[in-house]
């Protein structure tokens, strides 16, 4: 008698959380600008590292950079369409300038966490103020490469813990 086999269907299996990565202007020129300030690390660099971190974590990633504002906030906009369950962005300058950035992150329902490579409250007065902090779930910065992991590993457990809301104490 010819033995009967179940097949696994994908979808009896959780899917894998969706993570987009935000870098925003002139990160793509990381490793040779300001190495004193932002080290000596390239985008790619970060990348890789965050792919291996977002594997350990069971996490995809979906990364990308970009010097424009507007392409920033369609990629927010149009990121729960698109099963993105969590955003980690680095906006850069655009964290001190940006109301749209800041806008489209508080009207997505999807958790974000703000990163910087360097300590932005200890550099120029200008840089002390984020735009877009208030409508993350949290900030990490000053930790260079960490701020990323770091960053990436707390998103993850606020999505795993499914605490999705921006101010709750």
């Amino acid at each position: 008698m010819k033995k009967k086999t179940q097949s696994r269907k994908s979808s009896s299996f959780p899917k894998r959380k969706k993570i987009l990565i935000i870098h925003g202007p002139n990160l793509d020129l990381l490793g040779t600008r300001e190495p004193e300030i932002y080290g000596k690390l390239s985008i790619s660099d970060i990348n890789r590292q965050l792919q291996e971190k977002a594997k350990q974590l069971g996490v995809g990633l979906e990364i990308i950079q970009s010097n424009h504002e507007g392409d920033i906030v369609d990629l927010i906009g149009k990121a729960s369409g698109r099963g993105i369950q969590g955003i980690l962005i680095n906006p850069a300058a655009y964290t001190h300038t940006s109301v749209a950035i800041r806008d489209a992150i508080s009207a997505v329902s999807v958790p974000a966490v703000e990163v910087h490579l360097s300590n932005i409250y200890k550099r120029e007065p200008f840089r002390h103020v984020s735009l877009t902090a208030s409508v993350c779930v949290g900030q990490v910065s000053g930790f260079g490469l960490d701020s990323y992991l770091l960053g990436l590993e707390a998103l993850t457990k606020c999505l795993n813990d499914n605490f999705g809301g921006r101010n709750e104490s």
